[in-house]
């Protein structure tokens, strides 16, 4: 028997729901993809009863959150992209540009760290933006192909159906921000980003101009999904999710603290991307070849839950704390006197989105694998 077919028989069975509109079953995507919405408000509360019950100062209230949430479920989930590419032979052979390339990118982020943060910041936040509602229309994309191709084959998941759903996704983030901007007062912890946003765009054209685009993006939207209701061809879980996704997602950049305002957002997003990536691999460890392609991730996949695959990712973190403590370390030396503030976030920002936007620059191609799950549902 082979290795791949000893895999097959021997792996646990992956609940899938092949005839329903859920990705895997009922039960797994209401935890997961959709209730789990209920953990974007935390970060901001235990804020708030940081300074509020233990008395601690706003910075440090809002970097114990960012730690916290960094190493609970936003570390690893940056990593965990890595079990799916640089630790993929499979991934390499088809993308080895990509792999080569993403050197570049701790350059950059190390570069701008001490010649301009703030710069980095704007960056890294608009990006980080465009990530989390790619994410987002990637999983609206998972529920269209399974839709599409498993539960009604050939039906007519329309481009102006797609359309009106990419646009109530990408727009919902914006407006809030785009009121930020025009009033001069858009700030991720102590670093003001609209010093190093044209003046252009610091007007109250961009607010009036992102508000509308959303309201007819929401309104096409709520029309659209009355029309499938009405005529009985209305995907539940697709629907539900994009509306719980825009509800939750449109007040965020007003709150005062949009550093950790975000990180609720961030904690959603990570959780999902864990459930999906996690998912993703125990389909190629049952159906694929994951022990010949990715020896190590097949051994701390062996499992029947994904605690392995988490400790594996959570593991990888070692290499964002021991670039924070170098960075830390020659911030100080390199700008003596350096404010406290200043010094903490040089480091900590360039220990994580050294290999956080590489987990951006790999999932652009990984977000356009909509035959991901296919494989559990033959």
């Amino acid at each position: 028997m082979s290795a791949t077919t000893a895999n097959f028989t021997s792996a646990p069975a992956l609940g899938q729901d092949r005839p329903s509109f859920w990705l895997r079953n009922k039960r797994w995507d209401l935890i997961f993809m959709i209730l789990s919405v209920f953990v974007v408000p935390l970060p901001y509360v235990f804020y708030l009863l940081g300074m509020q019950v233990f008395n601690l100062h706003e910075d440090v209230s809002r970097n114990i959150v960012n730690g916290f949430v960094a190493i609970a479920v936003g570390g690893p989930h940056m990593m965990s992209t890595m079990l799916r590419t640089g630790l993929d032979n499979d991934f390499k052979k088809r993308y080895p540009m990509l792999i080569r390339s993403s050197i570049i990118i701790p350059i950059i982020v190390i570069s701008l760290a001490f010649l301009n943060l703030t710069l980095l910041l704007t960056v890294f936040f608009f990006w980080a933006m465009l990530h989390v509602l790619h994410q987002v229309t990637y999983i609206v994309e998972l529920y269209n192909h399974k839709e599409h191709q498993i539960v009604r084959q050939h039906s007519a998941v329309s481009f102006k159906a797609r359309a009106i759903d990419y646009a109530v996704v990408l727009t919902c983030l914006f407006p809030m921000a785009a009121y930020k901007i025009s009033e001069g007062s858009f700030a991720v912890g102590t670093n003001d980003l609209t010093s190093v946003i044209p003046t252009f765009f610091q007007a109250p054209w961009l607010f009036y101009g992102a508000a509308a685009v959303f309201v007819v993006a929401v309104t096409a939207f709520l029309f659209k999904s009355y029309n499938e209701y009405r005529t009985g061809i209305i995907n539940w879980p697709k629907t539900i999710f994009i509306s719980l996704t825009v509800i939750v997602f449109f007040p965020l950049a007003a709150f005062p603290n949009l550093d950790t305002a975000f990180q609720g957002a961030n904690t959603w997003h990570s959780f999902q991307y864990l459930a999906i990536t996690f998912y993703i691999i125990k389909i190629k460890q049952q159906y694929g070849n994951l022990n010949q392609s990715a020896p190590l991730v097949a051994r701390f996949s062996n499992r029947k839950d994904s605690w392995g695959l988490f400790a594996l990712s959570a593991m990888m973190l070692v290499g964002s704390v021991i670039v924070f403590i170098i960075v830390y370390i020659l911030a100080g030396i390199i700008i003596p006197n350096i404010d406290a503030n200043r010094h903490f976030d040089t480091a900590y920002y360039t220990a994580i989105l050294s290999f956080l936007w590489i987990h951006y620059y790999h999932d652009h191609f990984l977000f356009t694998n909509f035959e991901a799950l296919d494989e559990a549902y033959k």
